[in-house]
């Protein structure tokens, strides 16, 4: 009797506990945003969705202007990227429609947009084929995003954004296969685009905030967007001094200024990453600034060490992020 009470008190304390009982539900577009002018438009321009867009999409976009009037018309949110190019962003709240449409199309005529992102509640199908079609009829340069926003939340959390890119540029699906399938470029060329595509592999497994949907380049190095025009992350490699560098690149006439702006917070950012940065600029003639960290005895041209680099930079790329987007930001 006594074990038998023993097992029954046994098999009481093996009970699962409670299962969590939240729920994700999808919230109306229209309940969070009553007008797309005054409410989400607004909200959209704000750095922090800004930033979640553009992580989204792989671009860096630093805010120009609001309703910014072209002729008799006002383009929703006008941006630049980090080499200035200017980026058109048209949203609305419902389904896609040909109004918004042909705004979008007048709107990035008048500003030589070369990139444009259509931002809806949902896409009909027939739009989301234009923009299809005009990404493959357009010169590489020129590139059309259709972008599907919702909003989710968790029993009476805060309402959270979630952005599904729907239409994307050519060289956003084409990537690795199209470069490579260009037989003017050398087999040195071709290697280095093998060597950021694996980089890339490993920035999207590691799952941080440097993303990998950027397409390889046939270069020496490869830039990541930080929020701001006039910076950007960088992966660079160097076979002759057998070395791979991660850095915060400053560029433009400020930037020497930016660098020592940023520089007397050394310490603080230093203590924060655990190891020291190389401050300064390239050469002595240079204009543009960086701040670097450099992974020695590191051969770009051995594949069988790819796997190593790629980790180290990929970490690094992530923790300089961390670092430095909000002083970026703030600047």
């Amino acid at each position: 009797m006594h074990n038998s009470q023993e097992q029954a008190s046994t098999v009481v304390s093996t009970k699962l506990p409670d299962a969590p009982a939240g729920r994700l539900e999808r919230v109306d577009l229209r309940k969070v945003w009553l007008r797309e002018a005054e409410g989400f438009t607004p909200w959209l321009a704000q750095p922090d969705n800004l930033e979640l867009l553009g992580e989204t999409l792989g671009l860096s976009l630093e805010i120009e202007a609001v309703e910014k009037a072209l002729g008799s018309f006002r383009a929703d949110i006008v941006c630049r990227e980090e080499d200035g190019a200017h980026v058109l962003i048209e949203n609305q709240l419902e389904r896609t429609d040909h109004d918004h449409l042909g705004k979008l199309l007048t709107y990035a005529a008048s500003l030589e947009a070369v990139t444009v992102v259509w931002l809806a509640g949902t896409f009909r199908e027939e739009h989301r084929a234009v923009l299809d079609w005009l990404n493959r009829i357009t010169p590489e340069d020129y590139r059309f995003f259709g972008v599907e926003i919702e909003v989710w939340r968790i029993g009476d959390s805060p309402e959270a954004p979630k952005f599904n890119v729907v239409s994307t540029p050519n060289d956003w699906s084409r990537s690795v296969a199209a470069t490579v399938s260009d037989t003017r470029l050398s087999e040195g060329r071709l290697r280095k685009i093998e060597y950021w595509d694996s980089l890339h592999a490993v920035l999207d497994a590691q799952n941080g905030r440097v993303r990998g949907n950027r397409k390889p380049q046939p270069e020496g190095w490869m830039s990541y967007p930080i929020g701001r025009t006039g910076f950007h992350l960088a992966a660079a490699l160097n076979t002759r001094e057998r070395l791979v560098r991660a850095e915060l690149y400053i560029q433009g006439e400020q930037a020497d200024r930016r660098l020592r702006g940023l520089e007397s917070q050394r310490d603080e950012i230093e203590r924060e990453l655990g190891y020291g940065l190389e401050w300064g600029d390239q050469s002595p003639t240079a204009r543009d600034r960086r701040i670097a960290c450099y992974l020695p005895d590191a051969d770009p041209e051995d594949a069988s060490d790819w796997p190593r680099q790629h980790e180290w930079l990929a970490t690094h790329l992530n923790a300089l992020y961390g670092a430095f987007v909000e002083r970026v930001r703030t600047l």
